[in-house]
């Protein structure tokens, strides 16, 4: 398809909750021969809904919608319409929604303020089958997801470790109890609570307790309030 064809028009849904922004998005895209706005929704249901009515070739989705998100949105249009191109309108790209939007389908993402030729551009690209993120951006988030996973195994793996003693002890360590405060606050034996200090450092991978503490903060085991003033 060339641009502004009129024998071809791609065919927009607009999703966005904001009445003046939806219509705004809508006079834009009319503007254009080759682009033709086949409906509007403000919510995840009506998005759903007008996307099987419509039969669109690009949805714009507000990410932020009353009854859900883009992603949710996007999701469940692309189960029976996995031809659909939806493109994710936000007025700030977030990390986690990119991440959530790319996930369930999106083709990328429009920031609300960028000029009218801009945003109907877009969509001929992405009708065209074009990604609307770089690829360098593209690459961060999905690092930082993996990096985030991982986090999350090594914290289960710690967690399933750790005793619940072992952690009580672990949490008091970064509040900074030695051994012998560590024995007096848990009615233990000094020899007792060397011990488990022992077994935590162990678990932990820990040659101090400044070490394990550390470990503790990395593995997300400790909260903000048990973490140790830098």
């Amino acid at each position: 398809m060339t641009a502004e064809d009129p024998s071809h028009a791609t065919r927009v849904l607009i999703v966005e909750d904001h009445l003046v922004i939806a219509e705004g998005l809508s006079l834009v895209l009319n503007r254009h021969a080759d682009l033709e706005v086949v409906g509007s929704a403000a919510s995840v249901a009506e998005a759903v809904a007008m996307a099987q009515a419509c039969r669109p070739d690009v949805v714009l989705m507000d990410y932020y919608l009353p009854d859900g998100t883009g992603a949710d949105a996007t999701r469940l249009i692309r189960e029976f319409s996995p031809r659909v191109v939806v493109v994710v309108l936000t007025a700030e790209p977030g990390e986690s929604a990119l991440l959530a939007a790319v996930e369930a389908g999106a083709a990328g993402y429009l920031v609300k303020t960028q000029a009218a030729a801009q945003v109907a551009d877009a969509v001929r690209r992405a009708a065209e089958g074009e990604m609307l993120i770089p690829a360098g951006t593209l690459a961060a988030l999905l690092s930082r997801q993996r990096e985030q996973v991982q986090q999350h195994v090594r914290r289960r793996g710690a967690l399933d470790q750790l005793t619940p003693r072992e952690l009580e002890i672990l949490q008091l360590m970064a509040q900074g109890h030695d051994n012998r405060s560590l024995a007096q606050r848990l009615s233990l034996s000094y020899t007792t609570v060397r011990s488990h200090v022992q077994k935590v450092l162990g678990k932990l991978d820990a040659h101090s307790k400044l070490e394990a503490v550390a470990r503790g903060c990395e593995l997300g085991l400790l909260t903000e309030t048990e973490r140790p003033p830098p």
